[in-house]
């Protein structure tokens, strides 16, 4: 989401940092830099004016004037004020009390309401919760059906109602059934329009009267920018929200959205959409965003997700095979759907710091159509094959590609990517050590006659390989390790 800003800001601070020393002339510029970045962001005026105005008061202090390295202390305190801006710390649902807790999402049409409300769902489940998901947006044509998919998708209970039901009786016969049937949280789908309206807020408020939420979260489409933030200063001034649910962080919008309505609301961004999958939903970390932003990485959430991924059993198994150089086809396969288990890959990469600088990276993704065209190839194998690829002459490969419903070009790609991170691992295993980045074998995957963008396979072994090592080692086995 923040690939424009990111670029902008490195080119900031690249030239604040090759600066021994730094003036008021030097700082000004950079700052009309920031607001320009900002602004070109589409992060409202407001904020970026108070913004910029807390970080000169501390860079032209003796903080940065008076420091042996200001470039660098100049991005420190950028930093934290990009933090303070986005709520300083991670808010969680607030869902203590007596059960059921009931958690209303409000919000325009189209923003993403009743696909938050499914994926709040499967985010409360892995914590030991038991949600009941109310469909009570009785206007929007299949609505209720739409929510009913989501909940069966996800195996899920869900209130029975329909459009001929007035949605105050909706939640409160919801409420009823929860309690009976020991479910502890309320998932409400509030309706939304196209624009606001006062017979939405009506309603809305007369819900929230009925059953007293511990929660109401405004669901903002961050893709609409600043028109989110005016949106949800709306319905704060109404309903008193609690919090923030951004979807679609994922997307190609410039962030303003992210970046103002904690300052204009002065209500924390709770939760974040962060992809299409139903599992694809985070909490929101505001300091971790902030070094994303910067391209400092974000190694907490690439360690969370490879974690929940990832199984511990398998990861010592793999990591004993690593030890010996015993990595096969089989393994490889095993290893790249955990990895697409954790998100595009584009997206794992901007996690590690610098890598927002490195322009081959751009759009870089594993696709699930090059995944299973892997994994049909791997598939079509013999069991000996694929302990010892080194035995597929040019008739087995030729089976293999009819097998796997490819061609031979395919199967020499995938095999000849394989190789690569044999050899990555055994430099690795000589080394006693190596970077996350060191083993993942130039994405994308083989597929549309097998080729991949020369600049992916230079990322996937090249200098931002060799940055991994400097860092802490993680408490997981990453692909390729």
């Amino acid at each position: 989401m923040f690939d424009n800003l990111q670029d902008k800001l490195g080119k900031v601070f690249k030239d604040l940092r090759g600066r021994g020393k730094l003036s008021e002339a030097n700082i000004q510029e950079a700052l009309r830099d920031v607001r320009m970045s900002l602004l070109e962001a589409d992060v409202n005026f407001k904020v970026v004016k108070q913004f910029l105005a807390q970080v000169q008061e501390r860079a032209l202090g003796q903080e940065v004037m008076g420091s042996l390295t200001p470039g660098q202390v100049f991005v420190k305190i950028v930093h934290e004020e990009l933090v303070a801006l986005m709520g300083d710390k991670a808010s969680e649902l607030q869902l203590g009390g007596k059960p059921p807790i009931p958690v209303m999402f409000v919000g325009l049409q189209g923003s993403g309401k009743t696909t938050s409300v499914g994926k709040t769902a499967v985010l409360l489940r892995k914590k030991g919760r038991r949600p009941l998901l109310v469909p009570a947006d009785v206007y929007r044509p299949a609505a209720i059906a739409q929510l009913k998919q989501l909940a069966e998708q996800i195996d899920a209970p869900v209130f029975e109602s329909t459009t001929e039901m007035d949605p105050v009786d909706i939640c409160a016969k919801a409420f009823k059934q929860a309690e009976l049937n020991g479910q502890d949280v309320l998932l409400i789908d509030t309706a939304g329009r196209l624009q606001i309206d006062e017979q939405m807020m009506d309603e809305v408020a007369r819900i929230k009267k009925t059953i007293q939420p511990a929660e109401i979260l405004f669901v903002a489409d961050a893709m609409t920018g600043q028109d989110a933030v005016n949106v949800a200063k709306a319905f704060n001034d109404r309903l008193e929200i609690t919090g923030v649910v951004l979807t679609k962080m994922d997307g190609d919008a410039r962030g303003g959205a992210a970046l103002s309505i904690k300052s204009v609301t002065q209500k924390p961004i709770k939760l974040v959409g962060v992809g299409e999958k139903m599992d694809a939903f985070e909490v929101f970390h505001p300091d971790r965003m902030a070094g994303r932003i910067l391209d400092m990485g974000d190694i907490l959430t690439l360690v969370e997700r490879a974690e929940a991924a990832i199984d511990e059993k398998e990861a010592a198994k793999l990591e004993e095979k690593l030890r010996k150089n015993q990595f096969t086809l089989e393994d490889f396969r095993d290893q790249l759907q955990q990895l697409s288990k954790m998100g595009s890959l584009d997206s794992l990469l901007s996690m590690l710091p610098g890598m927002g600088q490195v322009k081959q990276l751009k759009n870089l993704e594993v696709g699930e159509e090059e995944l299973n065209r892997t994994v049909a190839i791997i598939n079509s194998m013999t069991p000996e094959e694929r302990r010892n690829h080194q035995i597929l002459n040019g008739s087995r490969r030729a089976r293999i590609a009819r097998g796997s419903g490819s061609n031979i070009q395919d199967v020499n790609a995938l095999l000849k990517r394989y190789v690569q991170a044999r050899k990555m691992i055994g430099q690795v295993a000589k080394g006693g050590g190596g970077g996350m980045l060191g083993g993942i074998p130039g994405a994308p995957m083989p597929g549309g006659g097998g080729g991949g963008k020369k600049g992916s396979r230079k990322s996937s072994k090249g200098k931002k390989g060799k940055k991994g090592k400097k860092g802490k080692k993680p408490s997981f086995t990453f692909p390729f390790k």
